[in-house]
C-alpha cells in the first residue's frame, strides 16, 4: 500500500489584504489633508466677540516685523507693500458690492500700517473685513 503524504507548504501569498490597507490609509490621508488650513501663518491677532457672515475673496496678514502675506489661490505668498495694491487691481479689478478681504494684522503692528491697507481698499473699492481672535 502507497500512502503519500500531502504536507506540502503552499508559498502564495494574498495580496487582498495589502491593498485593502493601502486604499484605506490613501483615502485617511486624502480626507486629512483638506482639513489643514492652507494660511500657516501664527498671528497674534486682536480679541473679540463679535463676527460678519461675509465671506472674503482673499486674506491680506501682516506680520509684527511688518512682513505682509496675500493669501493667493491657496498659497500663502510674501509681498512687498507697493506691490499689494498692483496685484488686487489685476487679480480682482476695480472692486463692487461683493470683494471683500480679510485683513490679518497682529496686535503689535503699529495702526498707521494698518490704516495705509485700508485706504489701498477704499481707494479701489473693496469691503476689508479685519480678523480677529476669539475672547477669552
Amino acid at each position: 500500500m502507497a500512502l503519500k503524504r500531502r504536507n506540502k507548504v503552499n508559498a502564495a501569498f494574498s495580496m487582498s489584504s495589502m491593498t485593502d490597507i493601502v486604499f484605506l490609509l490613501l483615502i485617511f490621508f486624502m480626507v486629512t489633508s483638506t482639513l489643514v488650513a492652507p494660511n500657516a501663518l501664527k498671528l497674534l491677532l486682536p480679541q473679540s466677540n463679535n463676527q460678519t457672515a461675509a465671506k472674503p475673496i482673499t486674506t491680506i496678514s501682516v506680520t509684527k516685523e511688518l512682513r505682509y502675506y496675500i493669501n493667493d489661490d491657496g498659497r500663502l505668498r510674501s509681498i512687498e507693500f507697493r506691490e499689494i495694491e498692483p496685484f488686487l487691481q489685476n487679480r480682482y479689478g476695480i472692486g463692487d458690492d461683493d470683494i471683500y478681504i480679510s485683513l490679518h494684522a497682529e496686535k503689535s503692528v503699529p495702526w498707521d500700517e494698518v490704516v495705509k491697507i485700508m485706504n489701498i481698499a477704499r481707494k479701489n473699492k473693496y469691503k476689508m473685513i479685519a480678523a480677529t481672535a476669539p475672547e477669552s
